[in-house]
């Protein structure tokens, strides 16, 4: 008789079948039980009843000796924390804080809350260690009353007094909000927590839980979906509201350069662009506690677009790129995009499409965005996941009802991100403003997805969300430019942008000696104050800078022209002025540039040329690529 045998397992993951032998050790089983099912060694227990009776421990004894036969069936418990996969169902629970700013009273309600929250304990006990990003530090530390002078015809009282007429308004207060101009629609996210943080209790039972779609692990009185389920462990059915709050209020562009030069891509071929946002979160006062999201640069990844349609392919730089941005003080806020139809090319309008009559953002657009936003969660230590939300914005730019080119911003509300992150929500093929929740199959357990609205004789009425009108899942945000730019990146002139290699736009050394000779100004630190042109100083394949240039973005973080000077004279950019003169075709260019000034030379036909589809450097004077043959344009 063989003595190959198979041992089920069965967790609350599901069951899975371990290839085993009579003579191995238990302690060699459970090993291969972990790595199977992605624990730890001491994160799980096996029994050999479903009661946590027979509890297989991990010892020289063989399997024979413990009487498992080929074919028996063991069962799997997690012990303490969640299984592999980490979900754990939201329950509604008391929870933290008595005020936002982090005080002694504060931490000590935390502590009480979470003993006595019903979710999960290690995820209560670790949200205060959670570090916020500074913006929402500092709000938590400000009053964000609304304060108004006394009222000269209403108020009745001395200069000292204060009465419902003049008294401080809270910063969540509806009718303030309402009667600001324009009026605004959704308060902001630290007004929110103050209005949960308020009151007689303060804060005592609020809690911000993040909604789960999933079914929840550890349930032992039955077998696994799609055999079985309980109460217990069945998420709760979700009804559509809209958000009353939003993480980010405002989305300002720093100047003008940065979107005309995002533009002229569909400008110049007509295809559709995409682009990730880089800038940083500060105050919005317009709004209480409000958040700003300033864009400084936008970095366009690799992809393929066309007249209707854009497509997202890997990006192997899209680490250098988040290091690099970091290290300049900046940070990913968001993501843009065109949606734009060329009306009438000679006065330069646009199609106004998105409108209420057909839709804002796609049920596609919207899923992109949830998945971004779950990608970018923003940290919060009044949840017991550490996290709540998320500040990623979206913008577009589209026709406006002028026939020009508006910048519409948006977000997707946290009901969305959960049915993006657990994969309940899907694009309607035919009509691009609906969206449709997933039945459930046995492969998935989707709950039921209802949202409200009226009918023609005004009755509130519940309806399933197959299909569902994304406009319950989106949240608009102002985007605005400044009346005075501000220029985080003071070069004037262009470096060419990174993947634009159809337009003939290509980041070499021949395009950085062409740049550098360019360039008029006689200070290093303003010429290479370029977020595309340090990419390329990074990410370029013939001498990548990355371990040597962070002296040089610590200047242009800093406008240090002394640590550019520093920089300037090391080694490293010795030998990219060499390779410049190298690719630069005449030696005066090479002197010019390298001199840091001088008059403006044009890109001669006489230097060398960089091909488009292998980047061979070709000589002066060819238009067929010496090593692929592949034509010059």
């Amino acid at each position: 008789m063989t003595e190959n045998i198979i041992i089920r397992v069965q967790s609350p993951e599901g069951m899975k079948k371990i290839p085993s032998t009579k003579r191995e050790t238990a302690a060699t089983f459970l090993k291969k039980v972990a790595k199977e099912f992605g624990f730890s060694s001491n994160g799980f227990s096996v029994y050999l009843n479903r009661n946590k009776t027979g509890e297989i421990l991990s010892q020289n004894k063989t399997l024979s000796l413990l009487k498992i036969k080929h074919g028996d069936m063991l069962f799997l418990f997690p012990s303490g924390s969640p299984g592999p996969s980490g979900e754990v169902m939201d329950v509604t629970g008391p929870h933290t804080s008595s005020s936002l700013p982090s005080t002694s009273s504060s931490s000590s309600s935390s502590s009480a809350g979470a003993s006595s929250s019903s979710s999960a304990m290690p995820r209560s006990q670790s949200a205060p260690q959670i570090c916020e990003d500074e913006i929402d530090q500092y709000l938590a530390k400000q009053d964000g009353k609304i304060y108004r002078n006394r009222d000269p015809q209403l108020c009745r009282h001395g200069p000292m007094g204060k009465c419902v007429h003049c008294v401080p308004l809270e910063p969540f207060d509806e009718d303030y909000l309402n009667h600001l101009d324009p009026p605004v629609k959704h308060m902001s996210f630290h007004a929110y927590i103050r209005k949960l943080t308020g009151g007689a209790d303060k804060g005592k039972f609020a809690a911000l839980e993040n909604i789960s779609c999933k079914i929840k692990s550890g349930c032992e009185g039955h077998p696994p979906w799609p055999e079985g389920i309980c109460t217990k462990c069945q998420p709760s059915a979700i009804t559509l509201n809209r958000q009353k709050y939003r993480h980010v209020d405002n989305i300002m562009f720093e100047n003008h350069t940065i979107a005309d030069r995002f533009l002229d891509f569909w400008r110049k071929t007509g295809s559709q662009r995409m682009g990730f946002l880089h800038g940083r979160y500060t105050e919005h006062k317009d709004i209480p506690l409000g958040i700003r999201a300033e864009v400084a640069a936008i970095y366009e990844p690799p992809q393929i677009g066309t007249q209707n349609s854009l497509e997202l392919v890997e990006d192997p730089k899209a680490a250098a790129v988040e290091e690099i941005a970091a290290k300049l003080g900046l940070r990913k806020v968001g993501w843009i995009f065109t949606d734009l139809l060329s009306e009438d090319t000679r006065i330069g309008t646009v199609r106004y499409t998105r409108n209420k009559d057909s839709y804002f953002l796609s049920a596609e657009e919207c899923i992109t965005a949830g998945d971004f936003q779950n990608c970018q969660p923003n940290p919060c230590r009044l949840s017991p996941d550490g996290h709540f939300g998320s500040k990623f914005v979206t913008v577009v730019a589209t026709g406006g009802p002028d026939n020009q080119v508006h910048f519409e911003g948006y977000q997707v509300s946290n009901q969305c991100m959960a049915l993006v992150r657990d994969e309940c929500l899907l694009p309607c093929r035919d009509a691009p403003e609906l969206g449709y929740a997933k039945e459930s199959s046995t492969e998935q357990y989707v709950p039921d997805v209802f949202y409200k609205d009226k009918d023609k004789f005004g009755n509130d009425i519940t309806y399933l969300a197959r299909p569902l009108p994304v406009e319950y899942l989106i949240i608009d945000i102002t985007t605005t430019f400044p009346k005075d730019p501000v220029y985080t990146f003071t070069s004037t002139h262009r470096f060419p942008i990174e993947n634009r290699d159809v337009l003939g736009e290509t980041q070499d050394f021949h395009s950085l000696a062409t740049y550098l000779s360019q360039s008029s100004s006689s200070v290093f630190l303003d010429m290479v104050s370029d977020f595309h042109l340090l990419l390329f100083l990074v990410t370029n394949e013939v001498m990548p800078l990355q371990d040597s240039i962070g002296l040089l973005l610590e200047a242009v973080k800093t406008s240090n022209e002394e640590l550019a000077q520093t920089w300037k004279k090391s080694e490293q950019w010795a030998t990219i002025e060499q390779l410049c003169g190298t690719v630069g075709g005449q030696s005066a260019g090479a002197n010019e540039y390298g001199a840091m000034g001088g008059p403006s030379i044009p890109a001669s036909s006489s230097a060398m040329w960089s091909c488009l589809h292998c980047t061979f450097m070709n000589q002066p004077g060819t238009e067929h690529c010496e090593m692929c043959s592949l034509p010059r344009s």
